[in-house]
């Protein structure tokens, strides 16, 4: 894939103390695959990590993290041709992400999908890794894929021993 004509975006895995990741439904876009990890596009002259911070906050409003890792190449992925919207209005093909995991050292309470502008989603949830793929729209699930075996051992380093951990949805 050409990636010259992606723009640069940022992409973040949320994961709290059991492992489960955070998931997000998009605002003002009908189901049933309509729910992503937080992301969002780099700033010029803004570092990766910076914009993923940023990011993680105008759309969750969680600040309570520590980096986990990230990934180490651009991952990409193009819009369908019936994509409609302001990245190919402005050029984009498609985006490529630099992918960041982050631990979630807060409570449930930090977040506030309100933090910033128009909200990106209208509900959240923890969810098990994998079921991120299940939940995403068609064209980003090659993507989705890659994170999910990148951090595949980020998130199953964070499960205690069965029956530890914290309880929730």
């Amino acid at each position: 894939m050409d990636l010259s004509q992606l723009r640069p975006n940022v992409g973040v895995v949320l994961v709290r103390s059991d492992g489960r990741v955070w998931l997000g439904r998009r605002a003002h876009t009908p189901g049933p695959h309509n729910w992503q990890f937080p992301q969002g596009g780099i700033d010029a002259g803004e570092a990766a990590l910076d914009a993923a911070l940023r990011e993680l906050r105008e759309e969750t409003g969680v600040t309570s993290v520590r980096l986990l890792g990230q990934t180490p190449d651009w991952i990409g992925y193009e819009f369908p041709a019936e994509h409609r919207g302001t990245k190919i209005a402005k050029g984009w093909r498609g985006q490529k992400q630099v992918w960041f995991a982050f631990a979630f050292e807060g409570d449930d309470a930090e977040v506030d999908l309100d933090a910033h502008g128009p909200p990106e989603f209208d509900a959240w949830r923890w969810a098990d890794l994998d079921e991120a793929l299940d939940q995403v729209i068609g064209f980003k699930r090659d993507a989705y894929r890659q994170v999910i075996d990148a951090f595949r051992p980020l998130t199953a380093s964070r499960r205690g021993p069965i029956g530890g951990g914290r309880s929730g949805t």
